[in-house]
Formats: C-alpha cells, sequence, structure tokens
C-alpha cells in the first residue's frame, strides 16, 4: 500500500464524523459533503509525516472550511433562518435521504434550527465544544482567535441557544404543560382532549396561504383543523414563551406561538414565512 493509498484509508476512517461536523455547522447534508470533499483535496496534498493527528487536523480543516462558507452567506447579507428553510426543501435530488434524516435525528432538529440563529464564529465555536467537546485550544486554532475569546465566543453562543435566565420558570414549565398537551392531543386526533386544553373562541392565524393570513375561529372549528397532524413538532422559546417548531426530517416547515389566558390556549400564530421567522428569537427551553 504506497502513501497514498494510506491517507486515503486514515481519511474514510474519519469521514462519517466530518459530516457530522460539518453538517451541525451548516445544517446541509450536501454542502456538509462538499466541505469534507474540500477537507479530502488538501490533506491529499499534505505531506502525511507532518500530520501527528490525523482526525484532529482534519477537524481543525473541515471547521475552517464551513467558518468560511458560514461567513460567504453572511457576506450575501442571507438570513441564517432563511438559508436553512431554502436548504431544507431544496437539497438535491442525489442525496442521500435516509442519511440526512439520521444525522438531523441525531443532532435534533429544534438544536439544529436554533444554531441557525448563531454568527460563523459562535455556531463554529458552539458545536465543536458543546458537541464534539475539543478542547478550547484546539477550536482557538480553527477559528484563529484567542482561546480566552473563544471560550467567551462558545459562552455567548450558549446563552443564546439555552435562552438565558429567564427568572420564571414556573410559567414556563405552565406553559410547556399546556401546549405539550395540545400537542399530544392533536397527535392522537383526540377531539375530546383538544377542546379541554383550546379557548372557546381561541384564533388560529395561518400564513402558508400566499400574501394572506388565514383565520380560523372557534375550538370546534380548530380541533377539527388539527386534529391528527402537527407530526415532527418540537418544543422551544419563541421569543422567550413557549413555542413549537415542526420540522419533518429537520426540515422546518413552520412555527407556532402560543398566546395562554386562563389556563387554556387563546391564539396560536402560525408561521412559515422564512422572513418572519428569521425575525424570531429562537432557543432550547430549560427546563
Amino acid at each position: 500500500m504506497d502513501e497514498q493509498e494510506r491517507m486515503a484509508e486514515r481519511f474514510e476512517q474519519s469521514r462519517r464524523h466530518l459530516v457530522a461536523v460539518a453538517y451541525r455547522m451548516l445544517g446541509s447534508l450536501s454542502e456538509a459533503e462538499d466541505a469534507v470533499q474540500e477537507t479530502w483535496l488538501r490533506y491529499s496534498r499534505m505531506n502525511q509525516s507532518a500530520v501527528y493527528n490525523v482526525e484532529g487536523w482534519l477537524t481543525t480543516v473541515v471547521s475552517r472550511i464551513c467558518l468560511d462558507m458560514l461567513r460567504t452567506r453572511r457576506s450575501r447579507h442571507e438570513e441564517p433562518m432563511e438559508e436553512f428553510m431554502r436548504m431544507a426543501h431544496d437539497e438535491h435530488s442525489g442525496g442521500n435521504p435516509e442519511q440526512e434524516a439520521l444525522l438531523a435525528d441525531s443532532v435534533g432538529a429544534a438544536l439544529q434550527i436554533v444554531l441557525g440563529k448563531l454568527g460563523p464564529s459562535e455556531r463554529v465555536a458552539f458545536v465543536l465544544h458543546d458537541i464534539f467537546a475539543l478542547p478550547f485550544a484546539d477550536i482557538a486554532a480553527a477559528l484563529g482567535k484567542s482561546e480566552e475569546a473563544v471560550r467567551q465566543i462558545a459562552s455567548r453562543a450558549r446563552r443564546r441557544i439555552r435562552g438565558g435566565e429567564t427568572g420564571d420558570e414556573p410559567r414556563l414549565a405552565r406553559q410547556r404543560e399546556m401546549v405539550e398537551a395540545f400537542l399530544a392531543a392533536a397527535r392522537d386526533a383526540d377531539f375530546g382532549r383538544l377542546l379541554a386544553v383550546l379557548a372557546p373562541d381561541v384564533i388560529l392565524r395561518d400564513d402558508r396561504q400566499a400574501g394572506a393570513v388565514r383565520t380560523t375561529q372557534g375550538a370546534e372549528q380548530l380541533a377539527k383543523q388539527v386534529a391528527g397532524r402537527i407530526q415532527a413538532s418540537h418544543i422551544v422559546l419563541v421569543n422567550g414563551a413557549i413555542g413549537v417548531i415542526v420540522a419533518p426530517q429537520g426540515k422546518l416547515q413552520y412555527v407556532l406561538q402560543y398566546t395562554i389566558r386562563d389556563g387554556r390556549i387563546a391564539e396560536v400564530e402560525l408561521i412559515s414565512d422564512p422572513a418572519r421567522i428569521s425575525r424570531l428569537d429562537l432557543a432550547l427551553p430549560d427546563i
């Protein structure tokens, strides 16, 4: 086996790890595979004797490539959430849907979508440290920053991912209980349980019709509309309150915001427009 074959074998041993890293940073399997292919091209031109920790070197390189790709999105003034949704619906047909779904499930659709709200450096620092447990010294090399600066970036990203300290956990816990009861009843098509959590005059505003917002009013009407639906839902914080993202196979379709009054759901806002979603503050509830 010659040197090039040995390098190819070592690279293949790390490929799955590299795709996972790149996917978490980019949110797109096709772009992750492009980043990994570019990593291979750079590795194949290296003097193998100069690389002592192959997987560590490869992780650093793929992280730098992903960082450049994320910065390119930003330089084009692409909103992170709009870009995420575009990729979610436009993945090339030659990809592997089963592998994409597996990756989305492994990282959690809610986390992947919230990651899309971070800046490039925040996203790289959070993914490498909090998901892959890389030391800050290695992340500093990937980002070209000091170790202390990377610690601060990761901490800031963590606060944004978790929504910070709200100081109102009891209120959020009550909201979550109500929303989870609504989702369970909707999934089970349990009409009675739906009516129990909805205010009689509940209003649903749905923006999925282009250029218009459709309104549904009344508990019975809303229960009929959602019974047996709202699959692949995930609890998130939406502007500091308990809400929901619906993301089959990790592909964001819409966000649900709830207004709860007197122990029942009084209003539901269904938001599917990428521009509107990009303006939402999405985070993971720490309750």
